[in-house]
């Protein structure tokens, strides 16, 4: 029985001791507006979200898990790797690339769900990014576009930002020549637009 003892404070002493001060992992999932194209990698929002961070005093990872073009269905599929990196916090901004292709507004609904559901189940805390169509997609599909981000939040307890873009979707100066996808500038703004919804899911 001594001996036992013995072996296992030594294999306690042998065991790796978790690292100090080890950072924390946000993953920001998302379509074109999040992988930042046409921006340089240093002035996409996440990049540039990981620099407030910083400056903030928060010890925290930002990884780029934006993919051009992707869809909520493209999301679902590229879950099981974001849920590898361990995050503490995901900012989910999909769905507009659905909308555009004017696909059901239900599977939109059901992927962003299950996306929400499976980031939850793997320990994240989830922040949706709300998103909105110009009006020539037609008054109440764009209308109920818009609603659903906000209803999925509600119903999955978790925080939503109602316009991913306020303030820099629309403004001919804070975005590139496509009328799309923000400037450096603005994605500046969005991040300042994005923290005051972040805050309360981190840790110190």
């Amino acid at each position: 029985m001594r001996a036992l003892l013995g072996l296992l404070v030594l294999l306690a002493h042998l065991a790796p001791a978790p690292a100090l001060g080890q950072e924390r992992v946000i993953v920001a999932f998302g379509d074109s507006l999040t992988a930042g194209l046409g921006v340089p990698a240093d002035q996409t929002y996440p990049a540039l979200l990981g620099e407030r961070l910083r400056r903030e005093g928060y010890d925290y990872k930002v990884v780029n898990a934006g993919v051009s073009g992707d869809t909520t269905a493209g999301g679902l599929r590229r879950v099981d790797w974001a849920l590898r990196l361990k995050p503490e916090i995901v900012i989910l901004e999909l769905g507009v690339n659905d909308a555009l292709r004017g696909q059901s507004l239900a599977s939109v609904r059901a992927n962003l769900d299950q996306l929400v559901a499976r980031f939850q189940a793997g320990g994240a805390r989830v922040l949706v990014a709300g998103m909105r169509l110009p009006p020539n997609y037609g008054t109440r599909y764009a209308d109920d576009f818009h609603r659903l981000f906000g209803e999925i939040a509600r119903a999955r307890n978790t925080p939503h930002v109602p316009f991913f873009l306020d303030g820099v979707g629309a403004v001919p100066r804070l975005n590139q020549a496509d009328g799309i996808h923000p400037t450096a500038e603005g994605y500046a703004l969005v991040v300042d637009h994005l923290w005051p919804y972040l805050v309360p899911l981190l840790r110190r």
